[in-house]
């Protein structure tokens, strides 16, 4: 009889100078320093681009009552603390936000490519560190206004 192996997802950000750190687990709640958190909700709220991603952001910009800039991956633990609703960027390694998704998506957000898609890239040797768009939102409807603006297709 085969033994069915459950798959589970770890992702960390640690701010080590505030001695904060957020722990997701694909199937538990996203915890900071050891307590459940969990993003908010929000009714219309929405963040360094080039080109066409440039263009697209702004779009998204002019509806967002305060952006912020070059958090880094802080936005993102801020977004799973509920303290901010919605974090897009352009241009980041698998490195950069894969370890992100699993505390994004515990705490009850959503993250995406800037279409919707779920990330898709599997790491080997031959495989080369292609750029993705990102966004994420603590709320659906953001999520998807967020898309809506972007108009990336």
């Amino acid at each position: 009889m085969g033994r069915r192996v459950s798959l589970q997802i770890l992702g960390i950000i640690d701010q080590t100078v505030l001695k904060e750190r957020w722990t997701g687990l694909s199937g538990r709640r996203t915890t900071l320093n050891g307590q459940e958190i969990s993003t908010r909700s929000c009714s219309k709220h929405f963040t360094h681009l080039q080109g066409d991603a440039e263009i697209a952001f702004d779009r998204v910009r002019s509806k967002v009552k305060v952006p912020l800039y070059g958090c880094d991956c802080y936005a993102y633990a801020l977004l799973a603390s509920g303290f901010v609703n919605l974090v897009i960027e352009s241009g980041l390694k698998p490195y950069d936000f894969l370890a992100l998704v699993p505390v994004i998506e515990s705490a009850g957000g959503t993250i995406t490519d800037w279409t919707g898609q779920q990330f898709n890239w599997k790491a080997s040797a031959g495989s080369p560190a292609t750029s993705f768009n990102v966004v994420a939102a603590g709320d659906k409807q953001v999520h998807q206004q967020a898309l809506d603006a972007l108009q990336w297709h």
